[in-house]
This record gives structure tokens, sequence and C-alpha cells, in this order.
């Protein structure tokens, strides 16, 4: 009986790239550990050892955990990037974001917080730590309220 191929795995597949496609919507926590592509929409926190793309027509309401991030489509939430974080023409930030470099094209709408070039290589553990920590924005707005 001839064996069977093992199938690869992402430390054998080489630039594999997941995606989560135009229409379609995650609720909960999206997990990968290589680069992933979303064009529709996720509810919840993205953690990803490597690159995320969020397409024009893609959003992320929830964290955003990565090691680079190109943004052209909207984020609201935090986002927490140890190398570099471009927001494209297109890009529609509401966030709270941490990042070590940061590039933005004009035409992008960034409403929030930025903190840049103090993060060194930062597992995504210690970042959840940071965001469960910190007081949520309408924290804020609710305390200048009153």
């Amino acid at each position: 009986m001839a064996k069977q191929p093992t199938p690869p795995t992402s430390s054998t597949v080489p630039g594999q790239i997941n995606m989560i496609g135009e229409g379609t919507v995650v609720e909960g926590t999206l997990k990968a550990d290589s680069d992933i592509r979303i064009s529709g929409r996720v509810v919840g926190k993205v953690e990803v050892d490597g690159k995320v793309i969020i397409a024009q027509e893609g959003s992320v309401d929830g964290d955003l955990i990565a090691t680079n991030a190109d943004v052209a489509g909207s984020v609201e939430g935090h986002i927490n990037v140890s190398g570099r974080l471009i927001l494209k023409s297109t890009a529609r930030i509401d966030a709270e974001i941490k990042t070590n470099r940061l590039v933005v094209e004009e035409g992008a709408v960034f409403e929030g917080q930025c903190e840049m070039g103090k993060m060194t290589s930062v597992k995504a553990t210690d970042i959840k730590t940071s965001i469960s920590n910190k007081p949520k924005t309408d924290d804020f707005k609710a305390a200048s309220a009153g």
C-alpha cells in the first residue's frame, strides 16, 4: 500500500495566507500563526503571529494584535502591532494604537490615542494583559462628563 503524503503545515508552507472573505462575519477570537487577510468582518479579537491585512471592505470590531498590519478598512478597539502598522488612505480607525512604527497615508482617518516607538519584541500574552488592565475609552468619557 502506498504511503499517503503528509499534509503541509503552516511551518512548511512559506507565505501561507489565511482569508476571511467579503460577506463573512466571524464572532469571537481569531488566532493564526501565519498571515491573514480580512475582507469580511471580525467581531472580537484577532491575534496573529505575522501580518494582518484588512482590506478596504474589511473591518475588525475589537482588539487587533499582530506583528505587522496593513489597514485599508476599519478597526474599532485596540491595535497592538509590535512591528509596523500602515494605515492606508481608505482606513477608518477608532482605536488606541500601540506600535513600534506607524505609517499613515493621506486620507486615512484616525481617532483615538497612539503610543509609538516604545515597543520591543512583545508576546501576545503581554499585550493581552496590558489591554485587560486598561480602562475603556467610554470610562474616560463617563468620568469627564460627571
